[in-house]
């Protein structure tokens, strides 16, 4: 059976592997704080359905509290250890089945096993503050290795936290016009290509937010990131297959084992 992947816009994905759905940063609003979505349509309700979410860190576009509140009753939701005490709105989402993770546990659902890794990146749920939760990424395992770096930089071990994959789903890009420590450009996602050797890999995290009123601000930050990977992973990981997707298109990859 193939694995599918749908990219709804920045970091929100859903993984389809051996009859399971997963969703990762669910992020469905039209402006959140100073940010517009720009390009794309907020994903249509389909985009809702999973049997279990992923949040990477406590940043507000990736833990979204009302896109959380839109999944059904009953839905998984895997979070960085230390969530539910940052961020006090987690409280009111008694629907949904919460577990706090940190690197190396695993969660078992149907016929895909979800492994928490390390991210390199700076998780608070504000800007300042004491550090509660670490970033994380995930491995879904299931007829595929599918990994989701959630927002990230290099770091030395990375290849080793993350083991082989067959897909990598990597952030190439932001919200604003600068990317500062703690995050993967087009650059350092090619270069991430070379660490993680994955079969097929779906730039993310770009072209979707923009602050509002910055249009003309660097507008190469929020146009280019995607394509710019795939001409510089083509350089360094040619044996990488690169799926460039619009929003809410989805890539169907056959893995052989």
């Amino acid at each position: 059976m193939p694995v599918e992947i749908t990219w709804w816009g920045h970091a929100t994905c859903t993984v389809a592997d051996s009859d399971v759905r997963v969703l990762t940063d669910p992020l469905f609003a039209r402006r959140l704080a100073h940010l517009r979505r720009r390009r794309g349509a907020v994903p249509p309700p389909r985009a809702r359905h999973a049997d279990v979410a992923l949040v990477s860190h406590l940043h507000a576009d990736h833990l979204h509290v009302p896109s959380l509140a839109s999944l059904a009753p009953g839905t998984r939701l895997l979070m960085p250890r230390g969530a539910s005490r940052a961020v006090p709105g987690l409280r009111r989402l008694g629907h949904l089945e919460i577990r706090e993770v940190a690197p190396g546990d695993e969660t078992v659902i149907g016929g895909v096993v979800v492994r928490a890794v390390p991210a390199w990146h700076d998780g608070r749920r504000l800007p300042v503050g004491p550090h509660r939760s670490p970033a994380l990424g995930y491995v879904v395992e299931g007829e595929a290795r599918t990994y989701f770096a959630g927002d990230t930089g290099l770091f030395d071990s990375m290849a080793e936290e993350v083991g082989p994959v067959d897909v990598a789903l990597l952030p190439v890009g932001g919200w604003g016009p600068y990317l500062g420590e703690g995050h993967l450009d087009a650059g350092r996602a090619a270069e991430a290509l070379v660490r993680l050797a994955p079969r097929s890999a779906v730039p993310v995290h770009y072209g979707t937010y923009w602050p509002i009123g910055m249009d003309a601000v660097r507008p190469h930050e929020f146009h280019a990131p995607g394509s710019e990977f795939v001409r510089l992973a083509a350089g360094v990981a040619p044996e990488v297959a690169v799926h460039l997707l619009g929003h809410g298109e989805s890539v169907r990859l056959e893995v052989a084992r």
